[in-house]
């Protein structure tokens, strides 16, 4: 692997993964890009989150959907797991106030260990983790057991970096549509938001 090869591979798995210095560089970047804050605020908006929800995400980076579950769901609970300890100081950081009040709650973690929960959620969210988690259909599997009757699910997908296109985007939300269906979900639906450099797919699913 030439030393280009590598340099990218660093570049990419800081934000699949971010930790120490370059970590925190990565999550800034997630925070403020424009296009990731729209895609995010979104797919919160495609769920219709209500005042007393409780909402999960999965992988949620430096806490932009977090901040907005939490201006909606004002006397619900919004739960976060993430397996970045760097992301979850710094969606902490951002949700300061929520946190304090106990309506937010961000814990170190990842789809393949979720922690135990007191009670079923209304809603849950993971935006571009899915393709990175180990088994994805025993996952939906296991997130469709942690909804309530009638809750949601959003699968949200933006493709990055080399051979990415729109038509990929819509060939992974075919595809994420079909793991929902086969786990159990009803309702399934994609949703495509025009963005650049790509668009995002949201594939949303009601149990």
């Amino acid at each position: 692997m030439g030393l280009k090869q590598k340099a990218m591979g660093a570049v990419f798995g800081q934000f699949l993964r971010p930790h120490g210095f370059r970590g925190r560089a990565a999550g800034w970047v997630m925070a403020t890009r424009g296009s990731n804050r729209e895609r995010n605020i979104w797919a919160v908006g495609l769920l219709d989150v209500q005042p007393h929800d409780r909402v999960l995400e999965i992988g949620f980076g430096p806490g932009i959907a977090i901040q907005e579950f939490a201006r909606r769901a004002t006397n619900g609970l919004v739960v976060g797991v993430d397996h970045s300890e760097v992301m979850v100081q710094q969606a902490r950081k951002r949700n300061a106030a929520a946190v304090r009040a106990g309506r937010v709650d961000l814990r170190l973690g990842s789809a393949e260990t979720l922690p135990r929960f007191d009670a079923p959620f209304d809603k849950i969210l993971a935006v571009n983790s899915l393709l990175f988690w180990d088994d994805p259909v025993a996952r939906l599997k296991e997130l469709h057991d942690r909804l309530r009757p009638g809750g949601q699910i959003a699968i949200v997908y933006q493709p990055r970096g080399p051979g990415s296109t729109d038509e990929v985007a819509a060939r992974t939300g075919r595809q994420i549509a079909a793991h929902l269906t086969e786990v159990g979900f009803i309702e399934v639906r994609v949703e495509t938001l025009a963005l650049k450099p790509t668009a995002v797919v949201c594939v949303l699913g009601v149990k």
